[in-house]
């Protein structure tokens, strides 16, 4: 009795509410940017004491940002399904489940029929010294296309995609390197912004977009507005250079463009459209710079890797994101 006391007091404790989040201390937590754990540092999934997991809900990981307190990341994720300690914990883990509809599944626990088929993916949390979220990371990096499906582009019919070819080979004739792709209506379907133009270096949050960026970003909300059709799909694309570790490009890639798509959101855009993907580094369009990482402050190796940081918005006419 008086350990199942102890016990029940020490829950009561860790189910008091957080104190309000100071400012210094979240743009700390922000700037933190720690390294992604490996995958050797997350628990084996059989030791999960919430064996079951959990199917997150819609968009809850378009929510997650860094610098989030323990109160907010329990509201979204809920408890963590691991015994991660009662004081001073620094660390979060949990089983989430996703559908996958093709009677196939992996991970503990995979359904038995088409409708309950579904796959099994670990994800951490890891927080600072002051109780603030620094980073959520995916054991699987492939999770992370569970969590956030790219929005689906319809496949044009053969008299649209001869529309479409002549259209690109007359932009192509006009101007070699093209960053506005026009189809034949003339409205502007693809848009690639420079990222060092949008945020200071190595930054991805609101905080860090720089003024030029932010007003360069608000012109286009008003571009899209008037634009693009109401049941037209948004998705934005981030990519980086081949400077940082994968995990740290694929994580980068992606705040930036969900940093992006909240801006066309406060500007207007109904959130509903737009979609956002991390590419990381596997979409270069230079790939003949020459130089390492070791040689990141060179000047020249940055202003060749130029194209590389970049945020593509496309539009796909017609096909409203889900």
């Amino acid at each position: 009795m008086v350990a199942m006391a102890a016990f029940v007091a020490a829950m009561q404790g860790c189910a008091t509410p957080g104190t309000a989040i100071d400012q210094g201390a979240q743009a700390r937590a922000v700037a933190a940017q720690p390294a992604a754990p490996k995958p050797a540092d997350f628990p084996a999934a059989d030791s999960a004491r919430w064996k079951q997991g959990a199917f997150p809900g819609a968009g809850v990981f378009d929510r997650i940002r860094p610098g989030m307190g323990k109160d907010q990341m329990r509201g979204l994720l809920g408890w963590p399904h691991f015994s991660e300690g009662l004081w001073g914990v620094r660390e979060w883990n949990y089983l989430f489940h996703f559908r996958t509809g093709n009677g196939m599944g992996r991970g503990p626990g995979m359904g038995t029929s088409n409708s309950a088929a579904y796959v099994t993916c670990q994800y951490m949390v890891r927080f600072d010294s002051e109780g603030l979220s620094t980073g959520g990371w995916w054991k699987d990096p492939d999770c992370a296309l569970l969590a956030q499906p790219p929005a689906a582009v319809p496949i044009p019919t053969a008299s649209a995609s001869a529309s479409a070819a002549a259209a690109a080979a007359a932009a192509a004739a006009v101007a070699p390197v093209p960053t506005v792709a026009v189809t034949t209506d003339g409205i502007p379907r693809k848009r690639t912004l420079a990222t060092d133009g949008l945020f200071r270096f190595d930054g991805a949050s609101l905080t860090d977009l720089l003024p030029a960026g932010r007003a360069r970003l608000e012109r286009l909300a008003d571009e899209l507005r008037r634009d693009a059709g109401a049941q037209d799909a948004i998705v934005v694309t981030g990519h980086t250079d081949r400077l940082g570790s994968d995990a740290y490009d694929d994580a980068l890639s992606l705040e930036r463009a969900n940093t992006v798509r909240d801006l066309l959101v406060q500007q207007g855009i109904e959130r509903k459209r737009v979609r956002t993907v991390g590419m990381g580094k596997r979409e270069p369009l230079v790939v003949d710079c020459r130089g390492t990482r070791s040689t990141l402050a060179s000047p020249a190796l940055l202003r060749c890797l130029q194209p590389n940081r970049r945020v593509e918005i496309a539009v796909a006419a017609g096909a409203r994101a889900q």
